[in-house]
């Protein structure tokens, strides 16, 4: 295992780095938060969303080889000027909110380089644009929008090269960009750390335009005392009830919870908590209150667990993923390490 500096981050008592050594994480390459000084052109690397603001509405989608100018950048988000020709016959004219046309087709329609040209995205139905010009049976449009930023490639004035482009299968080694990147609790998460320019990252998974990394070092955590069980592995002392309490609060922290398992999961596309087909364990909760948990297991892990019986004791220690999830109010855990109370 490569071990790599880390500057870990904090806006908020909420938002602490556990003193643990080791921890599973999803990772994204993060861009930087300042305005695009000298900045020209996004290249796409993988399709992505395109949205009306950071973790907005879905306007469309723009297709890996795309060149979007860049605007602005915010935190890991960059917005863009996503520009184009669509078959005029799927638009109709607009006033609203100072647009001009709006996407009339019901199944959305292709935004090209060039009329009749290569497709380089896909507007959805209802999406308001600019027109810029007509040309027999075409019209350019444009609309400013917002992309996940490590999904794209930015060349910049003071930049040698496009950030690299992220590890694929597991068993990989990922090497961090020019601008480092964050490691978060989950997919769209909490930052936890921050992995310098030139890390190498183990990837042990990859869905979609994550991956899912071991992360592997060492902090300065000087001896006082005699600490517990819990403090010593970075455990927070919590229960599911403190988490329905303030589900967001404490994303990202590491428990040893007592489990009893009940079956073995796969996530439905109604758990937007989940990825779709993610396993899952279905557990309840050994103490007063008897509560379920779901204990989100990696795809590396899972061979691991599709031993255990029904009814069957587990110690868990796993991250918090959110204290309740949208459709149940369940708690979901992330799992780092479980052990079988024989």
């Amino acid at each position: 295992m490569v071990l790599f500096p880390l500057r870990f981050v904090s806006d908020s008592s909420q938002r602490r780095a556990s003193p643990a050594v080791s921890a599973l994480v999803a990772v994204g390459l993060l861009l930087p938060s300042t305005a695009a000084r000298g900045q020209s052109v996004a290249r796409v690397r993988v399709e992505e969303n395109i949205r009306s603001e950071p973790q907005g509405t879905v306007l469309g989608q723009t297709l890996p080889g795309a060149e979007l100018p860049v605007i602005d950048r915010r935190d890991e988000w960059v917005q863009v000027d996503v520009e184009g020709w669509v078959w005029v016959r799927s638009l109709q004219q607009t006033d609203r909110d100072g647009f001009d046309v709006v996407v009339s087709e019901p199944g959305g329609e292709n935004l090209r380089e060039a009329p009749s040209g290569r497709i380089i995205g896909r507007l959805s139905a209802g999406m308001l644009l600019e027109d810029l010009g007509r040309s027999p049976g075409w019209v350019r449009v444009r609309r400013r929008a917002w992309v996940w930023g490590p999904s794209l490639d930015v060349a910049t004035d003071q930049e040698a090269g496009p950030l690299p482009t992220t590890a694929g299968d597991a068993g990989w080694f990922a090497s961090v960009g020019d601008q480092g990147a964050g490691i978060l609790t989950a997919p769209d998460g909490d930052t936890l750390a921050r992995a310098v320019p030139g890390a190498d990252l183990a990837v042990l998974f990859r869905e979609g335009n994550w991956v899912r990394v071991r992360l592997e070092g060492w902090t300065w955590l000087p001896a006082s005392g005699a600490p517990s069980d819990s403090a010593a592995s970075g455990a927070h002392p919590l229960s599911p009830a403190d988490l329905a309490d303030d589900p967001r609060r404490h994303r990202g922290r590491v428990v040893v919870w007592g489990l009893q398992f009940v079956s073995l999961e796969r996530a439905e596309s109604v758990r937007t908590d989940f990825f779709e087909g993610e396993p899952f364990l279905l557990t309840r909760y050994e103490g007063p209150e008897g509560a379920f948990v779901y204990v989100a297991v990696p795809p590396d892990r899972l061979q691991e667990v599709q031993g255990i019986i029904p009814l069957e004791r587990l110690t868990v220690t796993a991250r918090i993923r959110t204290g309740a999830s949208s459709l149940t109010g369940t708690p979901i855990l992330d799992l780092i390490q479980l052990e079988r109370i024989r």
